[in-house]
């Protein structure tokens, strides 16, 4: 029998739905010392029942719709910021997490349904082995999605451009084999009974929390919280004009190009870009932080739902924080990176992969332009052949 705390008395009222707890602090130095360096512990209340009364509650169907919301949410993301999810190694990762999740989805309902009984699995090893599956996810993927981007352009990419979907299909295969792997070698789906001097049990199941995913969040709000606040006064204007540019180049795509004459050294891409550049005095912002702007518009909102789960204690396991949303700000930060690298000397019209973050907007909120020339289609007779515009 346990003595009953504050902490135990807050566990005993977790029956509203699906609910996790750090687990050194709530189960005997036996059970804590069980924790692994690949994530924190946590416990799922699979069942819980009063002696007195008879009641009984089985969490299962919750845990089912909390899945559901998540496929919902996934699936979501995967449908606004992916249009080709065959052209890099991470947008076809998140195709992999879809999946994964729709088997999960699948194999809970099943036990719902049937009854973990009838059906092969229990809840506890559904819950437990995903949870560790997706906990090592996040650093391969990581490591194997920046390669992929550092190879873009290199002639080793040029020349098998038509089976990198295969490579990377395979890879993430692989990774996926790898942490299935590692579950079920490492993990131990065991239902463990709590029982309270108020006359409550429970049946709890271990499952991990991504230590990884915090850090990684963790560090990242740090890191654009600290490099805004030197630039603090000035960032208001930056963001004006930053959604004046992304208004101007959006209204030219839609219009697209009215020129009669192309010049051989001003590629359409410039050539839009620059018409809708102003002359400006403005002070700009460095080139990095005008990309760290670029990413922290987007992304300040879920940096900051994270950050506040973390300093408030409410555990999210590795199958849910590992999802779509997590997958595409690693992929916002990679890109952002690999872009302010390449353009250091190849400008902003270096070939970028998918992203929803306007890199190309915020290069030019750095760089500006000052009395910029402009190409005027108006044919000069008397050198018809020589040149085929007046600049003014």
């Amino acid at each position: 029998m346990m003595t009953t705390t504050g902490r135990e008395r807050f566990l005993e009222h977790l029956d509203i739905g699906p609910s996790t707890v750090a687990l050194p602090s709530m189960l005997p130095q036996s059970l804590s010392s069980s924790e692994t360096s690949h994530g924190f512990k946590m416990l799922a209340i699979i069942e819980q029942w009063e002696e007195v009364s008879g009641y009984h509650t089985d969490n299962t169907h919750k845990y089912l719709l909390l899945l559901l919301f998540k496929l919902g949410l996934d699936t979501v993301v995967f449908y606004l910021c992916y249009r080709k999810w065959y052209t890099s190694f991470l947008s076809m990762c998140s195709l992999s997490i879809i999946l994964g999740d729709l088997v999960m989805t699948c194999s809970m309902a099943a036990v719902w349904f049937l009854g973990s009984e009838s059906f092969f699995v229990s809840p506890c090893f559904l819950l437990a082995n995903a949870s560790a599956t997706y906990g090592a996810l996040p650093l391969p993927m990581m490591c194997l999605g920046l390669l992929d981007y550092c190879l873009e352009d290199t002639s080793i990419s040029t020349r098998r451009a038509f089976c990198k979907p295969l490579r990377n299909m395979g890879l993430i295969v692989l990774v996926w084999i790898l942490a299935i792997n590692y579950a079920f070698g490492s993990v131990e789906a065991e239902l463990i009974e709590l029982d309270y001097v108020t006359g409550i049990k429970s049946m709890v199941c271990k499952v991990e929390e991504s230590e990884l995913i915090n850090y990684f969040i963790l560090g990242l709000f740090t890191a654009v919280l600290l490099t805004t606040l030197p630039f603090w006064p000035t960032i208001p204007q930056w963001v004006k004009e930053a959604d004046r540019l992304a208004e101007a180049r959006k209204e030219k795509e839609s219009k697209g190009s009215d020129l009669l004459f192309t010049s051989t050294t001003c590629t359409e891409t410039k050539c839009s870009e620059e018409m809708f550049m102003e002359e400006t005095n403005q002070p700009r912002p460095p080139l990095w932080f005008s990309l760290t702007l670029g990413f922290g518009m987007f992304w300040i909102p879920y940096l900051i739902m994270s950050v506040t789960c973390l300093v408030f204690g409410f555990g999210v396991p590795a199958y849910i924080s590992v999802n779509l949303l997590w997958l595409e700000c690693t992929n916002s930060l990679l890109v952002g990176m690999v872009f302010w690298v390449k353009s250091q000397r190849q400008g902003p019209y270096s070939h970028t992969p998918e992203n929803i973050c306007l890199w190309h907007v915020h290069w030019h909120l750095s760089k500006g332009r000052r009395q910029q020339q402009l190409p005027v289609a108006v044919f000069n007779p008397s050198q018809g052949k020589r040149n085929m515009f007046f600049y003014i």
